[in-house]
Protein backbone atom coordinates (compact mmCIF):
# COMPACT_ATOMS: atom_id res chain seq x y z
CA UNK A 1 0.00 0.00 0.00
CA UNK A 2 1.02 3.55 -0.52
CA UNK A 3 2.69 5.36 2.45
CA UNK A 4 1.03 8.41 3.52
CA UNK A 5 2.45 11.38 5.79
CA UNK A 6 0.22 11.28 9.35
CA UNK A 7 -0.26 13.64 12.21
CA UNK A 8 -1.14 11.73 15.39
CA UNK A 9 -2.89 13.43 17.95
CA UNK A 10 0.31 13.73 20.23
CA UNK A 11 1.46 15.70 17.76
CA UNK A 12 3.94 13.56 16.19
CA UNK A 13 4.71 13.21 12.29
CA UNK A 14 5.57 9.64 11.17
CA UNK A 15 5.07 7.50 7.37
CA UNK A 16 1.84 4.91 7.30
CA UNK A 17 0.17 2.91 4.97
CA UNK A 18 -3.60 3.82 4.25
CA UNK A 19 -5.11 1.60 7.11
CA UNK A 20 -3.44 3.38 9.75
CA UNK A 21 -4.19 6.96 8.24
CA UNK A 22 -7.82 6.14 8.44
CA UNK A 23 -7.23 4.94 12.53
CA UNK A 24 -5.68 8.09 13.16
CA UNK A 25 -8.23 9.95 11.40
CA UNK A 26 -11.15 8.35 13.87
CA UNK A 27 -8.70 8.87 16.71
CA UNK A 28 -8.80 12.86 16.32
CA UNK A 29 -12.60 12.73 15.65
CA UNK A 30 -12.74 11.17 19.35
CA UNK A 31 -10.24 13.52 20.40
CA UNK A 32 -12.41 17.01 18.89
CA UNK A 33 -15.41 15.39 21.18
CA UNK A 34 -15.62 14.91 24.44
CA UNK A 35 -17.09 12.52 26.61
CA UNK A 36 -19.70 14.65 28.29
CA UNK A 37 -20.75 16.16 24.91
CA UNK A 38 -18.31 19.35 25.17
CA UNK A 39 -16.25 20.20 22.36
CA UNK A 40 -12.57 21.09 22.62
CA UNK A 41 -9.80 22.06 20.58
CA UNK A 42 -6.98 19.72 18.71
CA UNK A 43 -4.99 18.94 21.77
CA UNK A 44 -6.69 20.82 24.67
CA UNK A 45 -8.39 19.53 27.12
CA UNK A 46 -12.27 19.02 27.42
CA UNK A 47 -14.47 21.43 28.69
CA UNK A 48 -16.66 20.22 31.34
CA UNK A 49 -20.74 21.45 30.41
CA UNK A 50 -22.43 23.10 33.20
CA UNK A 51 -19.13 24.12 35.52
CA UNK A 52 -19.28 19.90 36.30
CA UNK A 53 -16.15 17.48 35.65
CA UNK A 54 -16.22 14.69 32.57
CA UNK A 55 -18.41 11.97 33.21
CA UNK A 56 -20.52 13.15 35.55
CA UNK A 57 -18.39 12.85 39.59
CA UNK A 58 -17.61 16.34 39.62
CA UNK A 59 -19.99 19.39 41.78
CA UNK A 60 -20.76 23.17 40.22
CA UNK A 61 -18.97 25.14 42.31
CA UNK A 62 -20.37 28.07 44.00
CA UNK A 63 -19.52 31.66 42.68
CA UNK A 64 -18.46 33.05 45.90
CA UNK A 65 -16.17 29.89 46.83
CA UNK A 66 -14.58 29.31 42.99
CA UNK A 67 -11.13 28.48 43.56
CA UNK A 68 -9.24 31.30 41.96
CA UNK A 69 -12.64 32.48 40.77
CA UNK A 70 -13.75 36.08 40.56
CA UNK A 71 -16.35 37.55 42.35
CA UNK A 72 -18.70 41.21 41.71
CA UNK A 73 -17.24 44.56 42.98
CA UNK A 74 -20.55 44.22 45.26
CA UNK A 75 -19.26 40.92 46.71
CA UNK A 76 -16.13 42.36 47.63
CA UNK A 77 -17.07 45.30 49.34
CA UNK A 78 -19.63 43.27 51.66
CA UNK A 79 -16.75 40.98 52.31
CA UNK A 80 -13.96 44.04 53.17
CA UNK A 81 -16.97 45.87 55.70
CA UNK A 82 -17.37 42.67 57.52
CA UNK A 83 -13.89 42.07 58.09
CA UNK A 84 -13.57 45.50 59.29
CA UNK A 85 -16.89 45.05 61.29
CA UNK A 86 -15.40 41.59 62.86
CA UNK A 87 -11.73 43.45 64.22
CA UNK A 88 -14.16 45.97 65.79
CA UNK A 89 -16.63 43.93 67.55
CA UNK A 90 -13.26 41.99 68.64
CA UNK A 91 -12.17 44.67 70.28
CA UNK A 92 -15.20 46.14 71.86
CA UNK A 93 -14.96 42.47 73.59
CA UNK A 94 -11.24 42.81 74.45
CA UNK A 95 -12.39 46.16 76.04
CA UNK A 96 -15.00 45.27 78.15
CA UNK A 97 -15.68 42.06 78.77
CA UNK A 98 -12.00 39.94 78.98
CA UNK A 99 -10.00 43.47 80.02
CA UNK A 100 -9.24 43.22 83.76
CA UNK A 101 -6.24 44.01 85.57
CA UNK A 102 -3.68 41.81 83.73
CA UNK A 103 -5.19 42.02 80.26
CA UNK A 104 -5.95 45.52 80.10
CA UNK A 105 -7.65 46.84 76.58
CA UNK A 106 -8.21 50.95 75.69
CA UNK A 107 -12.27 51.33 74.47
CA UNK A 108 -12.17 52.76 71.14
CA UNK A 109 -13.63 55.77 72.44
CA UNK A 110 -10.61 55.65 74.66
CA UNK A 111 -8.17 55.32 71.99
CA UNK A 112 -9.39 57.81 69.82
CA UNK A 113 -9.19 60.39 72.40
CA UNK A 114 -5.77 59.96 73.12
CA UNK A 115 -4.98 60.32 69.76
CA UNK A 116 -6.60 63.55 69.50
CA UNK A 117 -4.82 64.44 72.46
CA UNK A 118 -1.59 64.04 71.16
CA UNK A 119 -2.23 65.69 67.91
CA UNK A 120 -3.22 68.81 69.41
CA UNK A 121 -0.15 68.51 72.34
CA UNK A 122 1.95 68.80 69.40
CA UNK A 123 3.67 64.91 69.86
CA UNK A 124 2.28 63.08 66.70
CA UNK A 125 3.37 65.49 63.88
CA UNK A 126 7.05 65.61 64.82
CA UNK A 127 7.32 61.81 65.51
CA UNK A 128 5.35 60.87 62.74
CA UNK A 129 7.79 62.69 60.37
CA UNK A 130 10.75 61.63 62.01
CA UNK A 131 10.03 57.97 61.67
CA UNK A 132 8.79 58.14 57.98
CA UNK A 133 12.04 60.09 56.92
CA UNK A 134 13.86 57.28 58.48
CA UNK A 135 11.95 54.47 56.65
CA UNK A 136 12.02 56.66 53.53
CA UNK A 137 15.32 57.33 53.21
CA UNK A 138 16.26 53.30 54.46
CA UNK A 139 14.00 51.67 51.93
CA UNK A 140 14.99 53.54 49.08
CA UNK A 141 18.54 52.65 49.45
CA UNK A 142 17.29 49.29 50.53
CA UNK A 143 15.50 48.87 46.93
CA UNK A 144 18.29 50.31 44.65
CA UNK A 145 20.71 47.93 46.12
CA UNK A 146 18.21 44.97 46.12
CA UNK A 147 16.96 45.60 42.39
CA UNK A 148 20.29 46.41 40.35
CA UNK A 149 21.97 43.15 41.95
CA UNK A 150 18.72 41.17 42.11
CA UNK A 151 18.21 41.86 38.35
CA UNK A 152 21.55 41.15 37.44
CA UNK A 153 22.03 37.97 40.12
CA UNK A 154 18.46 36.47 37.96
CA UNK A 155 19.51 37.00 34.71
CA UNK A 156 23.42 36.03 34.63
CA UNK A 157 24.28 32.42 36.00
CA UNK A 158 27.73 33.83 36.51
CA UNK A 159 26.64 36.59 38.46
CA UNK A 160 24.29 34.57 40.59
CA UNK A 161 27.28 31.94 41.44
CA UNK A 162 29.41 34.77 42.72
CA UNK A 163 26.62 36.48 45.13
CA UNK A 164 25.26 33.21 46.37
CA UNK A 165 26.86 32.06 48.84
CA UNK A 166 27.59 35.71 50.06
CA UNK A 167 24.24 36.08 50.16
CA UNK A 168 22.65 32.84 51.44
CA UNK A 169 25.34 33.39 54.47
CA UNK A 170 24.27 37.50 55.60
CA UNK A 171 20.38 36.99 54.78
CA UNK A 172 20.60 34.20 57.95
CA UNK A 173 22.50 36.79 60.58
CA UNK A 174 19.17 38.54 62.32
CA UNK A 175 19.70 42.29 61.49
CA UNK A 176 18.48 42.83 65.51
CA UNK A 177 22.10 41.38 66.66
CA UNK A 178 23.93 44.01 64.58
CA UNK A 179 22.03 47.44 66.80
CA UNK A 180 25.06 47.24 69.31
CA UNK A 181 27.89 46.88 66.38
CA UNK A 182 26.49 49.32 64.38
CA UNK A 183 25.63 52.04 67.32
CA UNK A 184 29.50 51.23 68.43
CA UNK A 185 30.15 52.23 64.28
CA UNK A 186 27.59 54.66 63.62
CA UNK A 187 26.88 56.48 67.08
CA UNK A 188 23.46 57.50 67.80
CA UNK A 189 22.11 59.61 65.62
CA UNK A 190 20.26 59.01 62.28
CA UNK A 191 22.90 56.53 60.75
CA UNK A 192 22.51 53.24 62.66
CA UNK A 193 18.79 53.68 62.51
CA UNK A 194 18.84 53.96 58.37
CA UNK A 195 21.35 51.15 58.59
CA UNK A 196 19.52 48.84 60.42
CA UNK A 197 16.29 49.25 57.72
CA UNK A 198 18.73 48.45 54.88
CA UNK A 199 20.42 45.98 56.37
CA UNK A 200 16.66 44.20 57.22
CA UNK A 201 15.41 44.29 54.19
CA UNK A 202 18.00 44.48 51.27
CA UNK A 203 18.78 40.71 51.32
CA UNK A 204 15.68 39.76 51.05
CA UNK A 205 14.94 42.07 48.42
CA UNK A 206 17.99 41.03 46.26
CA UNK A 207 16.33 37.28 46.42
CA UNK A 208 12.75 37.84 45.90
CA UNK A 209 13.79 40.14 42.74
CA UNK A 210 16.38 37.81 41.50
CA UNK A 211 13.20 34.90 41.52
CA UNK A 212 11.28 37.51 40.00
CA UNK A 213 13.37 38.15 37.60
CA UNK A 214 14.33 34.35 36.38
CA UNK A 215 10.25 34.26 35.94
CA UNK A 216 10.62 35.90 32.35
CA UNK A 217 10.50 33.89 29.70
CA UNK A 218 13.52 32.76 27.61
CA UNK A 219 11.41 32.94 24.43
CA UNK A 220 10.89 36.65 25.14
CA UNK A 221 14.69 36.55 25.44
CA UNK A 222 15.76 34.45 22.54
CA UNK A 223 13.16 36.50 20.69
CA UNK A 224 14.82 39.54 21.16
CA UNK A 225 18.54 38.02 20.04
CA UNK A 226 16.86 37.50 16.96
CA UNK A 227 15.83 40.82 16.41
CA UNK A 228 18.91 41.95 16.38
CA UNK A 229 19.18 43.41 20.51
CA UNK A 230 22.17 43.50 22.37
CA UNK A 231 22.66 42.36 26.14
CA UNK A 232 22.22 45.45 27.90
CA UNK A 233 19.07 46.62 25.66
CA UNK A 234 17.22 43.23 26.55
CA UNK A 235 18.03 44.01 30.26
CA UNK A 236 16.41 47.47 29.40
CA UNK A 237 13.81 46.66 26.99
CA UNK A 238 12.36 43.10 28.09
CA UNK A 239 13.78 41.99 31.61
CA UNK A 240 13.39 44.84 33.77
CA UNK A 241 9.91 46.00 31.96
CA UNK A 242 8.83 42.15 32.64
CA UNK A 243 9.91 42.32 35.97
CA UNK A 244 8.32 45.67 37.24
CA UNK A 245 5.03 44.50 38.02
CA UNK A 246 7.11 41.51 40.21
CA UNK A 247 9.16 44.24 41.86
CA UNK A 248 6.34 46.67 43.10
CA UNK A 249 5.09 43.73 44.66
CA UNK A 250 8.37 42.72 46.10
CA UNK A 251 8.68 46.09 47.71
CA UNK A 252 5.40 45.88 49.24
CA UNK A 253 5.68 42.73 51.01
CA UNK A 254 9.29 43.33 52.63
CA UNK A 255 7.92 46.90 53.56
CA UNK A 256 6.66 45.76 56.82
CA UNK A 257 9.95 44.12 58.00
CA UNK A 258 11.67 47.83 57.30
CA UNK A 259 8.76 49.18 59.73
CA UNK A 260 10.31 46.72 61.96
CA UNK A 261 13.72 47.34 61.75
CA UNK A 262 13.03 50.89 62.16
CA UNK A 263 10.88 49.39 65.83
CA UNK A 264 13.60 48.11 67.00
CA UNK A 265 16.06 50.95 66.24
CA UNK A 266 13.77 53.66 67.83
CA UNK A 267 13.39 51.32 71.36
CA UNK A 268 17.00 51.50 71.77
CA UNK A 269 18.37 55.00 70.88
CA UNK A 270 16.04 57.56 69.87
CA UNK A 271 15.17 61.13 71.04
CA UNK A 272 11.86 61.02 68.86
CA UNK A 273 9.71 58.93 66.44
CA UNK A 274 6.16 56.64 66.85
CA UNK A 275 8.39 53.37 68.48
CA UNK A 276 10.15 56.05 70.74
CA UNK A 277 6.65 57.37 71.72
CA UNK A 278 5.39 53.76 72.37
CA UNK A 279 7.89 53.80 75.36
CA UNK A 280 7.57 56.85 76.88
CA UNK A 281 4.05 55.58 76.86
CA UNK A 282 4.74 52.24 78.49
CA UNK A 283 6.69 54.20 81.43
CA UNK A 284 3.34 55.92 82.35
CA UNK A 285 0.68 53.42 81.75
CA UNK A 286 -0.70 54.68 78.77
CA UNK A 287 -2.32 51.96 76.88
CA UNK A 288 -4.60 54.18 75.59
CA UNK A 289 -1.60 55.94 74.01
CA UNK A 290 0.18 53.09 72.82
CA UNK A 291 -2.85 51.42 71.17
CA UNK A 292 -3.55 54.82 69.48
CA UNK A 293 0.39 54.94 67.95
CA UNK A 294 -0.47 51.42 66.84
CA UNK A 295 -3.41 52.24 65.23
CA UNK A 296 -1.02 55.41 63.45
CA UNK A 297 1.53 52.25 62.40
CA UNK A 298 -1.24 50.37 60.56
CA UNK A 299 -2.63 53.23 58.42
CA UNK A 300 0.63 54.12 57.52
CA UNK A 301 1.20 50.27 56.30
CA UNK A 302 -2.50 50.66 54.57
CA UNK A 303 -1.98 53.58 52.97
CA UNK A 304 1.79 52.91 51.65
CA UNK A 305 0.40 49.20 50.44
CA UNK A 306 -2.36 51.29 48.80
CA UNK A 307 0.29 53.99 46.65
CA UNK A 308 2.70 50.77 45.79
CA UNK A 309 -0.20 48.80 44.33
CA UNK A 310 -1.80 52.17 42.43
CA UNK A 311 1.67 52.79 40.96
CA UNK A 312 2.02 49.21 39.91
CA UNK A 313 -1.46 49.34 38.39
CA UNK A 314 -0.70 52.28 36.46
CA UNK A 315 2.47 51.56 35.26
CA UNK A 316 2.17 48.32 34.44
CA UNK A 317 -1.74 47.58 32.74
CA UNK A 318 -1.56 44.60 31.88
CA UNK A 319 -0.87 42.92 35.63
CA UNK A 320 -2.89 45.14 37.16
CA UNK A 321 -5.18 43.50 40.18
CA UNK A 322 -8.78 43.73 38.89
Amino acid sequence: MAAHIVVTRFGMVRLSSHDAEQDAIRDREQVMTSPAGGSVEPGGPAEPPNGRASGGRGHRQGDILRLRGDVPGRVRWIGAALGVVSILGLWILASTVWSGEGFSVPTITATWNALVEMWRDGELWPDFVASSQRVVIGYSISLLIGVSLGLLIGSFASINAFFEPQVGFLRYIPATALVPLLIIWLGIDEAPKIALVVVGTVFYNILMVADVARAVPNELIKASYTLGARRWTVMRRVIFPHSWPGIVDVARINLAAAWLMLVVAELLAAQEGLAFRIIRAQRFRRIDRMFALLLVFGILGIVSDMALRMLRNRTARWARDD
